[in-house]
């Protein structure tokens, strides 16, 4: 498909085949560093493009660009550029909590919180076309109608993480009842990495989204390529 050529239905059946979902910080994996999980000085300063180039190539479909701290118009930038990119090597790309800045950059969809503006009012915003995802804590959340108004909806955290401090694990359990009960794709989130993600598999989950184990990683290609091979050894059913 042509750069731009989107638009929400080839958009939502692009998601429908998604698997791997990398969260990007623009600066460091939060909570951690690349030498702590064996990388060097070197991948601490890696450039977001080159990560996004990496992970996608290892098999990563959909992107998101996650910053708290810059002003919308300063973000906008940083997301023109990211999603001109990630047309280029074939990644959807989602912006974090700003449906404005999502809209503005023409990205590819907006993934907003249990605590952020309402579905349908992002809706309102961004148009029909843009992909709209909520995270979801609990049974309550993921069986509610907010949730039948996303296009995805992300459930965790798995497992205690420091990019979400405060938030408390959710385990497994809540990932079976995902699997049994959601009404839209759900991607789970927290802590996976290549060593745990079989148990989420097991679980029922067949999307998940990560943020250290490949931002964090010596080489995101390789780390993003392990994660790809176990999801694509459990294959989607539609």
């Amino acid at each position: 498909m042509a750069p731009g050529a989107d638009d929400g239905a080839a958009r939502r059946e692009r998601l429908a085949a998604a698997r791997l979902y990398l969260v990007c910080p623009t600066g460091p994996a939060s909570g951690e560093t690349p030498a702590s999980r064996g990388g060097s000085v070197e991948d601490h300063t890696r450039s977001l493009p080159d990560l996004v180039r990496a992970a996608v190539a290892g098999g990563v479909d959909v992107v998101q660009l996650r910053e708290k701290h810059l002003p919308d118009d300063e973000l906008v930038a940083v997301a023109k550029a990211l999603q001109a990119l990630c047309e280029r090597i074939g990644a959807l790309l989602i912006v974090n909590d700003r449906p404005v800045v999502a809209r503005e950059a023409g990205a590819g969809g907006v993934h907003v919180g249990q605590e952020d503006i309402p579905v349908g009012e992002v809706r309102e915003l961004v148009g029909p076309d843009m992909l709209i995802g909520l995270s979801t804590h609990a049974r309550d959340e993921i069986d509610a109608r907010e949730a039948s108004k996303a296009d995805y909806i992300a459930v965790g955290p798995v497992h205690e993480t420091p990019t979400k401090p405060g938030r408390p694990a959710v385990g497994l359990d809540l990932v079976r009842y995902a699997a049994a009960h959601a009404r839209r794709p759900f991607f789970a989130i927290g802590g996976l990495d290549a060593a745990n993600l079989a148990d989420v598999l097991d679980a029922g989950a067949r999307r998940v989204v990560v943020l250290r184990a490949i931002a964090a990683a010596r080489d995101p290609e390789d780390a993003a390529r392990e994660l790809r091979s176990q999801l694509d050894a459990r294959p989607l059913q539609r």
